[in-house]
């Protein structure tokens, strides 16, 4: 099947002229300052998977304009194709799985629990049954033990992926993986966390109070004012468009409120993984990206797979 077509660039906004400017705003709203080490707990894994390690520290201004295009087709790709109602399905799955995880490790009641809170909303948005999102919380103490992994795996056109994984049988799901990855033009391998940092992140709808699409450079203004380091567009599993505003761990709540303040619908807002090296594919490699992800989010196991792909077109 084709790729999607490419989407209106947003080349104008000319770099040179876009950072001095952004600088300038930030010097005027304060900039939030370095990154908070975050960090992550579990057992011991099989060979290729790791735990998040301690984020790096970082801080200053930097923008998504000149990677707006190529991000933008590359997201649609991804979410284009596919069964909807059969992807649904293992969404739905998939978010009871992390729910009932969410409350082992921090308890039932969402005010007391962010994780559990972020996923209720998320699962909200997506229009999970009420009945399925309070089935999962009470099932939590049922069901089997599940651990938190990360793999690391490079893909193709030498992308980098990182994927995450609750399972209940490390060494089964790390043989599904190897055989996964093998057989879609991939390999497990360390190496590829370098290439993203653990950040802060708030999505939310990518669309104004007139229902028009919010424009770079409205988003990159909304970033700067709620604190925000970055902005991403995308497009979710609907293609609908949404806004990624990236921050800092530590300043994660206060951009969500920022944001909120300023009428924008959040989506979903929790820890993430961000690419900080962009590896560029062609067509045909962005084919079999698309094709190696999706079985990848087919696996029951994988709760979320981040890569560090763009378009060249």
């Amino acid at each position: 099947m084709a790729v999607a077509g490419a989407v209106r660039s947003a080349g104008s906004w000319n770099r040179s002229r876009l950072l001095p400017w952004l600088r300038s705003r930030a010097e005027l709203t304060g900039w939030p300052g370095a990154a908070v080490p975050a960090s992550a707990n579990g057992p011991a894994l099989p060979a290729g998977a790791r735990l998040p390690p301690r984020c790096p520290q970082g801080a200053g201004v930097h923008t998504s304009a000149a990677r707006w295009a190529g991000h933008n087709k590359w997201s649609k790709v991804k979410h284009i194709k596919g069964p909807k109602d059969a992807e649904k399905s293992t969404m739905f799955a998939k978010f009871a799985a992390m729910i009932r995880y969410a409350v082992k490790e921090g308890g039932s009641n969402p005010e007391g629990n962010t994780q559990l809170a972020n996923l209720i909303e998320q699962c909200r948005a997506k229009n999970m049954p009420k009945m399925s999102i309070e089935a999962a919380i009470k099932g939590a103490e049922k069901g089997k033990a599940t651990s938190y992994c990360l793999y690391e795996a490079r893909g193709p056109g030498g992308s980098f992926l990182l994927i995450e994984l609750l399972t209940d049988n490390n060494t089964r799901s790390h043989q599904e993986l190897k055989s996964i990855m093998n057989k879609n033009g991939g390999l497990l391998s360390d190496g590829a966390r370098h290439c993203f940092e653990r950040k802060g992140v708030v999505t939310v709808n990518g669309l104004d109070k007139d229902n028009c699409e919010i424009e770079l450079e409205q988003a990159l203004e909304l970033a700067i004012e709620a604190g925000a380091e970055d902005v991403q567009h995308s497009v979710d599993e609907e293609d609908k468009v949404i806004l990624k505003f990236i921050s800092d761990l530590a300043s994660l709540r206060e951009v969500r409120e920022r944001l909120s303040a300023m009428g924008l619908l959040t989506l979903s807002a929790g820890p993430e993984f961000i690419a900080t090296r962009i590896v560029q594919l062609a067509d045909a490699d962005l084919e079999t990206a698309f094709k190696l992800i999706q079985v990848l989010n087919s696996n029951n196991s994988v709760v979320r797979v981040y890569d560090n792909i763009e378009s060249q077109s």
